[in-house]
């Protein structure tokens, strides 16, 4: 039954967004600043005191999202076979974001200003950006993003159901969240940064796969992703991006800054082309292509379930 509701909740994604209602994560993030303005202590806590303090919250967000995904579960299976695999599916799509995605970063192409709307997307600073940084910082967004936002979430439903996506979505925000090397949170986000790390090990080389299998030029990507997909700081983010790199003959990665700090990072891909407005049409024109490989994948699954 999970591939059907994946593939219900994928569609309905698709077709229309982010639904009326306050989002699942919306709530996540509450629970994640009450907790921090009561537990926190203070900026001279000791570094354990801060660890165990964020390894608490990891916890308890986990098993509060946890039980009340797994009570809703039990309240609609409930219903009639077919409602019951609709009403899943629904809620099911709160946890993808194909389509808030593909139009965030395609709306850095009509923004008045490129730079404010690529700011709410991305960590780095984006003030002293150039064209062709504004345009960079998006690919590697649209890519890493493609993890997180869809190949993910989909990897977990089709496997677990609707509390593993629920668990996967507290894990995510919590990272997003106090997930950082800052003084503030380096001791306090560790614990959600590793298990965010975990949890994507295996779908972040999913969607690189998924982007060389889409690529005009396979070998290309397949090679770019294999030299530098392990170049990144982070574990798991540098697959999906030098993948994207190398299916659009581009260079990605590079020094950037963060929160007002310079910071080194190695050049991902081939620069074959300029990175530029067409580069990120090209890189926004694959969802269709993605969508064929997911649809197809999740039908297979379905009929073989």
């Amino acid at each position: 039954m999970f591939f059907e509701v994946a593939l219900l909740a994928y569609g309905i994604d698709l077709l229309f967004g982010e639904l009326p209602c306050k989002h699942p994560v919306i709530f996540m993030g509450e629970f994640i600043s009450a907790f921090e303005r009561r537990f926190y202590g203070s900026s001279s806590s000791p570094p354990t005191e801060k660890l165990i303090t964020g390894a608490l919250l990891v916890i308890s967000l986990i098993v509060i999202t946890g039980l009340i995904s797994l009570s809703l579960v039990t309240l609609i299976n409930l219903l009639p076979s077919v409602l019951s695999i609709l009403v899943l599916a629904v809620c099911a799509s709160t946890g993808l974001a194909m389509n808030m995605l593909h139009s965030s970063v395609a709306g850095i192409l009509t923004a008045e200003q490129p730079k404010l709307a690529l700011s709410y997307l991305v960590s780095r600073d984006t003030e002293s950006m150039s064209d062709e940084d504004i345009y960079k910082a998006a690919l590697e967004t649209w890519a890493e993003n493609l993890s997180d936002g869809v190949i993910a979430p989909l990897f977990y439903l089709a496997l677990f159901g609707l509390p593993a996506v629920a668990v996967y979505k507290a894990i995510n925000t919590m990272d997003s969240m106090i997930g950082y090397k800052t003084p503030r949170y380096f001791y306090f986000g560790k614990t959600a940064a590793l298990l965010d790390d975990v949890a994507n090990y295996i779908p972040a080389r999913l969607t690189a796969l998924l982007i060389v299998l889409i690529a005009n030029d396979k070998q290309r990507a397949w090679q770019c992703m294999k030299r530098d997909g392990h170049k990144l700081e982070s574990p798991n983010a540098g697959y999906p991006i030098a993948a994207m790199a190398g299916a659009l003959g581009v260079a990605l990665g590079g020094d950037a800054v963060y929160h007002g700090q310079l910071k080194h990072k190695p050049t991902l891909g081939i620069a074959i082309h300029a990175v530029n407005r067409h580069t990120l049409e090209q890189a926004l024109a694959m969802k269709t292509r993605i969508n064929v490989v997911v649809f197809s994948l999740l039908i297979i699954g379905a009929v073989w379930s």
